[in-house]
């Protein structure tokens, strides 16, 4: 075994939690498809996609260093949301809740020294900033424009996508 089984635990544990972001944001992206906002329909089902190759990311590791899984149940998603605003909140929150549970584990391989594992983790902990932004700045777009404006929304995306 390559690795501790206090950080094998908080491996299952976070692919659980990978595979819940993964069907948040289907739920976002279904509010999104909805209120017929394509653009940000297509944000969170392809930030879905994301969780879940993180979580298989995070399964292949795993299994590559203690052969084993222990998958956590997975809680239901949120599957209303009052506003595009709330939505994008609630996506926000999360990436902020994932940044924590990353730190977590960098602790666990850091006090294991486990520089294999601090590796493989640095890149979870690179991609959350990117990711907090992102929902960060969509956020801010959101509340700029208001729920009688998301078309504005719609038209910063495109701008984006063209880029």
């Amino acid at each position: 075994m390559l690795i501790s089984p206090k950080l094998a635990a908080a491996l299952n544990t976070q692919i659980g939690n990978e595979l819940g972001a993964y069907l948040q944001y289907l739920s976002i992206a279904a509010h999104f498809h909805t209120a017929k906002l394509t653009l940000l329909e297509k944000l969170f089902f392809e930030q879905a996609a994301e969780e879940n190759a993180h979580a298989l990311k995070f399964v292949h590791y795993l299994l590559d260093t203690q052969g084993g899984l222990n998958l956590p149940p997975i809680a239901a998603p949120q599957t209303t949301f009052a506003s595009a605003e709330e939505a994008t909140r609630a996506a926000l929150n999360w990436e902020t809740e994932v940044t924590g549970q990353i730190k977590a584990l960098m602790d666990i391989a850091v006090a294991d020294n486990d520089y294999l594992s601090q590796d493989f983790l640095q890149w979870y902990i690179n991609e959350q900033l990117e990711e907090i932004n992102k929902m960060d700045r969509l956020l801010e777009v959101i509340r700029r424009a208001g729920d009688r404006n998301l078309l504005m929304v719609e038209a910063y995306l495109a701008h984006l996508e063209v880029k």
